[in-house]
């Protein structure tokens, strides 16, 4: 469900913070995971890809959010050839090992082509595949989001180096500990490469857009697109960019801090915050059990 703004708030969050408070709850781990905002140079400025999950997803169902997933257990399994910054300087970046990082920066590529048809790779170091939407592409396609083929197989059949470097990391968010799915997710920006086109290709979206973030928070602001919190603080931080190259130089100075939600019962009432995000904090009255009390 949304507030009166377009946030994404689920009818069974109190019921789940008050079940951790009391200790009748054991947070999930999160999923390790990456999601890429794609820019283009629009009409008007800077435009960002967003899609809508489908309302029967089990996780933010109806809430527009970036094409993007969780990591797979074989996108660090094997050697990938490597453009860009080096595996070691991802790692400091990303603030964990090498192989993580291999992992994860795999799992933003590989998400960015299962969902949206655009892949950050080419023949050589410095070039980029062109059109991706042909009917071998295709079938490429659905044997990855169907994990018959790793990620690291299919570039290395297709003689694919991935492009690193097309990539800048932009924030880190990880999923409540009260919230049943949870997700340890980084977020980055990359510009649509010359000659390739987005297409709807995920099954979890029933609609896609381009959009400048602007006008994306602007829908969200008046209740009409429901998101996530991290989905509508990136929007808002992307505003200022007037181009993708600008917002990919400012992301080598994004701050990296997890930002994690937290939970609290104050005079009768759960207050739920987001540390540094004050916009998204939401004080909810406890309705009273049978027996009077309210923890």
């Amino acid at each position: 469900m949304a507030s009166s703004t377009g946030q994404w708030y689920p009818p069974e969050w109190p019921d789940r913070i008050r079940a951790l408070a009391n200790g009748e709850l054991t947070p999930a781990v999160p999923r390790k995971a990456a999601t890429v905002l794609l820019l283009r140079e629009g009409t008007e400025g800077t435009d960002v890809y967003m899609l809508r999950r489908r309302t029967s997803m089990a996780f933010a169902g109806g809430a527009y959010a970036y094409p993007g997933g969780s990591v797979d257990p074989r996108d660090d399994d094997r050697h990938v050839d490597w453009a860009g910054p080096s595996l070691s300087t991802w790692a400091g970046r990303l603030g964990v090992g090498e192989a993580e990082a291999q992992a994860i920066v795999c799992a933003a590529v590989r998400e960015t082509f299962e969902e949206a048809g655009v892949l950050l790779a080419g023949p050589t170091a410095d070039s980029v595949v062109g059109d991706v939407s042909g009917e071998d592409w295709e079938a490429d396609r659905a044997a990855l989001v169907e994990r018959e083929l790793s990620f690291a197989e299919f570039l290395a059949r297709r003689g694919l180096v991935l492009r690193s470097d097309l990539l800048g990391v932009w924030a880190r968010w990880i999923t409540p500990e009260f919230e049943q799915r949870r997700y340890d997710t980084w977020f980055f920006v990359a510009a649509l490469p010359a000659g390739q086109r987005t297409r709807n290709a995920s099954t979890e979206a029933d609609r896609t857009v381009w959009i400048r973030p602007a006008e994306a928070a602007g829908g969200y602001d008046r209740g009409e697109l429901t998101m996530m919190p991290p989905t509508i603080t990136t929007l808002r931080q992307l505003e200022p960019f007037g181009s993708p190259a600008e917002a990919l130089a400012a992301s080598a100075d994004r701050d990296l801090t997890p930002v994690l939600a937290r939970a609290r019962l104050a005079d009768g009432e759960l207050v739920l915050s987001w540390p540094g995000h004050d916009e998204f904090t939401k004080h909810i009255a406890l309705k009273a059990p049978e027996n009077g009390s309210t923890a």
